[in-house]
């Protein structure tokens, strides 16, 4: 291998140039503008024809496209380099549609990158600890590469997955003074035999508990992500935030979960364009759209749906960075309170549909028109189309899309639309009960969150309540718990166990994503029988009941840094009226009282074995401080500069 140039690969390898002619043709400069624009506006038109852009079209209306492409695909689909997960893979199809478009309507299109991780990648890996930083972190990148050209009358996000969505819709946010739109990324195909992208995350602990063989493994494996490109085929946190986008009145209607690389999703791309130069046109900004009442509707979809639980950090995030009122846990338990769950969808049943046949049975305008009837939305918001979210939704009830949806899931899957997003009385005959909860107790004195909806029916009892006692198994790091889970031995996991993970929050790991626990429980044959809670968060792709958020976390000196093995813990979760506790209620097998428990807690000190994981990177622990001095997880991890500045100065 020549590495160091000591010989030619070919003839004209080493063929080079010091100069060149430069574009041909002249920039139509006016004098009024040699004189009163900035430098930089000027040399800005110099820099775009030496990028190939042709002389006589600079002068049309400029847009950005910021996206979280990443990889690198040719022409015909084939990868020349891979991206972070399967949403970053076919995003530039629709940043060419986009800016296609543009150009189409005498536009002058410019494009951004800031990539983003995958959880379900970086899941038991030193990668998580930096997945949720990475959302603040990206949220200010896109900001700045949007403010970087400030000649652009409006920006169009196209994302996709996990982190890089809510990312885009904080960036959009925090642009409040400009027209901004989303296109979400969609969802990959649903695999027509095999598993789907959450069930295979616990084949590692199901082989290991001889669940399932080698070979299935290696043959659903193979198979679980059925197309290139989009997020997963479950209402993960990419799939709810794309929900969230829509519901906001962040896209145009029915672009949340389109199946990627379809000639649908390519349709809504080149119209999310029209809609970006029509908001322009209508001097519609960011600001106009995002109010209170739309977070409202968001909230209203998200309970709906049975959306992810980390949503209740990254929509607090967005409504802070347009200046709009955070939601408080109250806010979230009010909304659940009132809204029914519509939506079979992974990982809800009761029977669990993937996020592609959700879509195909009208997604979130068809769950937004049982709503309605129900009186339940604020209808007089503006949305991306330049009209109400009223207006929409007549569109919709009788578009000819909404027919040609519906009735090729009937044609092609026999699936009756109504039987995936049903109507209030439907949702009442299947007992589908709402989506989250928000225990507290002497364990969680600030709050934890539980999904609902995620709680197997057979551990539930009739009147609708989840009632567990048991031992607690305490483990400092996610690394320990998941070796228990898949240990068949006397150290292993058993049946009846309540897990402790501590350490898991923002200083410990960056609140890292306990998903490949709470998958691992959802689908091992006796996880149902397991309980979980931890100061760290998940996707919600839960069973038993997987309680998370914990607060305050242990290594700002919760009670839950305060259990010891075979402490008896007590969980009530009321899946009807949305009530919960978490309690330390007896040890060593010895049950006693609450009030024991609160009485104990105050007397132990904090564990001397916590810490922060080994290798938290320098970046994740300021990220740490800064959103705890801005509030903490149930602010949204964000970064509030005026309490920042409070609390330091």
């Amino acid at each position: 291998m020549d590495v160091l140039g000591n010989k030619r690969v070919a003839p004209n390898s080493w063929d080079f140039e010091t100069h060149a002619e430069g574009p041909s043709g002249k920039i139509e400069f006016s004098p009024e503008m040699l004189i009163n624009e900035p430098s930089g506006n000027i040399f800005a038109q110099s820099q775009n024809v030496g990028m190939g852009w042709d002389p006589k079209s600079l002068w049309g209306t400029q847009y950005m496209i910021l996206s979280t492409m990443g990889g690198m695909r040719s022409d015909d689909g084939t990868p020349i380099a891979l991206g972070h997960h399967t949403g970053h893979f076919e995003l530039g199809m629709l940043i060419k549609t986009a800016a296609e478009q543009f150009k189409e309507l005498g536009g002058v299109p410019y494009v951004s990158y800031c990539s983003d991780p995958c959880d379900g990648r970086s899941q038991g890996t030193s990668g998580m600890m930096d997945s949720l930083p990475y959302r603040n972190d990206a949220a200010i990148v896109m900001r700045r590469l949007s403010r970087s050209i400030p000649t652009t009358k409006g920006v169009l996000g196209i994302a996709t997955c996990d982190k890089g969505l809510p990312a885009m819709m904080m960036a959009l946010a925090g642009t409040p003074n400009k027209p901004t739109i989303i296109m979400p990324g969609g969802v990959t195909l649903a695999v027509e035999n095999g598993e789907d992208t959450a069930k295979i995350q616990s084949i590692g602990s199901r082989f290991a508990q001889n669940e399932v063989t080698l070979e299935y493994a290696q043959d659903v494996g193979c198979r679980s992500c059925a197309s290139p490109g989009g997020g997963c085929q479950f209402l993960g946190t990419a799939g709810t935030s794309q929900v969230i986008a829509e519901s906001l009145g962040f896209t145009l209607p029915h672009a949340a979960l389109t199946p990627s690389g379809t000639n649908l999703w390519i349709d809504t791309g080149r119209r999310t364009a029209l809609a970006l130069k029509n908001l322009i046109d209508k001097n519609i900004k960011t600001k106009d759209i995002l109010t209170s009442k739309a977070f409202e509707n968001a909230m209203i979809v998200h309970a709906a749906c049975g959306g992810s639980t980390n949503l209740i950090l990254h929509l607090p995030a967005v409504a802070h960075a347009v200046k709009e009122e955070i939601m408080k846990v109250e806010d979230w338990i009010r909304i659940n309170k009132l809204t029914p769950r519509l939506v079979d969808v992974l990982p809800n049943g009761p029977h669990g549909f993937p996020t592609s046949v959700f879509f195909s049975a009208g997604g979130v305008p068809e769950v937004m028109l049982k709503l309605r009837n129900e009186g339940l939305l604020h209808l007089n918001v503006l949305t991306a189309t330049g009209k109400t979210l009223g207006e929409n939704l007549d569109w919709w009830e009788q578009s000819e899309k909404r027919k040609f949806v519906r009735n090729k899931l009937i044609d092609q899957r026999k699936i009756d639309p109504e039987d995936v997003v049903h109507s209030l009385g439907n949702s009442k005959k299947k007992k589908m009960t709402s989506t989250v909860t928000f225990p507290k107790g002497n364990i969680a004195p600030e709050g934890s969150v539980v999904k609902s909806t995620a709680i197997d029916k057979s551990v539930i009892d009739d009147d609708g309540v989840y009632r567990k006692i048991g031992p607690a198994r305490i483990f400092i790091s996610e690394a320990d718990a998941i070796k228990a889970v898949k240990d068949k031995g006397s150290n292993g996991v058993k049946s009846g166990d309540i897990m402790v993970i501590v350490c898991g929050g923002p200083k410990g790991t960056g609140m890292q994503e306990v998903a490949q626990i709470t998958i691992a429980l959802k689908y091992l044959s006796y996880g149902k029988e397991v309980a979980l809670i931890t100061d760290g968060r998940f996707s919600g792709v839960s069973t038993g009941a997987c309680i998370g958020h914990i607060g305050p976390e242990a290594l700002d000196g919760g009670p839950i840094g305060k259990l010891k093995e075979d402490d008896l813990i007590e969980i009530t979760i009321d899946t009807i009226n949305l009530e919960g506790s978490l309690n330390l209620i007896g040890e060593k097998g010895k049950k006693n009282s609450i009030e024991w428990g609160n009485k104990e807690l105050n007397k132990r000190k904090t564990r001397k074995d916590l810490k922060p994981q080994d290798g938290l990177p320098e970046d994740t622990v300021l990220w740490a401080h800064l959103q705890s001095l801005s509030g903490g997880a149930w602010n949204g991890c964000v970064y509030d500069y005026e309490l920042i500045n409070k609390n330091t100065v």
